[in-house]
């Protein structure tokens, strides 16, 4: 089938860029930041610790489970006061984090695809994590950005793919949603009413019970000739 999106929305993470180094990377280099500047919160909590609490705080608060940045600047200010320091050094170690994990090394098809695609139809960043695009070197080729901290909801609730129609004026139907995961991304978007297409990167199995994606790719270099792009190549 080809489509004729009104626009294109693509998750950040595993869909754009490789997760799992970047946010290792950031979250090491926090810990590092701390060792030096709270030297009494290291000496007490290694980073397994300081991630449990994390969890932890999310549960028990569920409000700042959507919203990763303020999730991580409350309970590394309860580190901090735990340890005498004052609740403000949450903001310098959340700012470290950030710088970090907004460093991203795009998959290799991301930047042609995506400007080719610009071209023709508006291009929405949706996260439930909190990188954002643009710092990431990616933010020129974007019309909008939301995050589930904006909409206090986070994937596989429908929020992000609603403001995002809102902002652009369009119907669910007219956005094609483009995502790794089978349900905060696929099941997300077929929900909603847009349509889904699954970038598998990594040969992932699908799991059982959930619909599958209206279209599915190993690439994204097969996603302009599926949205009908190929006559506005160059």
């Amino acid at each position: 089938m080809r489509l004729k999106p009104g626009a294109v929305s693509f998750d950040l993470d595993d869909t754009l860029w490789a997760c799992d180094d970047v946010i290792e990377r950031a979250e090491r280099a926090v810990y590092d930041w701390l060792c030096r500047h709270a030297p009494r919160v290291t000496a007490q909590h290694d980073r397994e610790a300081m991630r449990a609490l994390r969890v932890e705080t999310a549960r028990a608060r569920p409000e700042l489970a959507a919203d990763l940045t303020a999730l991580r600047r409350v309970t590394v200010a309860w580190h901090a006061e735990a340890a005498g320091y004052p609740a403000g050094l949450a903001d310098a170690a959340v700012d470290v984090f950030l710088a970090e994990r907004n460093r991203v090394t795009p998959f290799d098809d991301v930047r042609p695809v995506l400007e080719r695609l610009r071209r023709r139809y508006p291009l929405v960043a949706l996260t439930n994590g909190n990188a954002d695009v643009g710092r990431t070197g990616l933010g020129d080729l974007f019309s909008e950005a939301v995050s589930s901290a904006d909409v206090g909801a986070a994937k596989p609730d429908p929020a992000m793919f609603a403001e995002a129609c809102r902002r652009l004026g369009l119907r669910a139907g007219d956005l094609v949603h483009v995502g790794d995961d089978p349900v905060r991304d696929v099941h997300a978007a077929r929900a909603f009413g847009a349509r889904a297409v699954w970038i598998d990167r990594f040969g992932s199995a699908w799991p059982e019970g959930i619909p599958r994606a209206h279209h599915e790719l190993e690439t994204l270099h097969d996603l302009a000739p599926l949205l009908d792009h190929t006559s506005a190549a160059g």
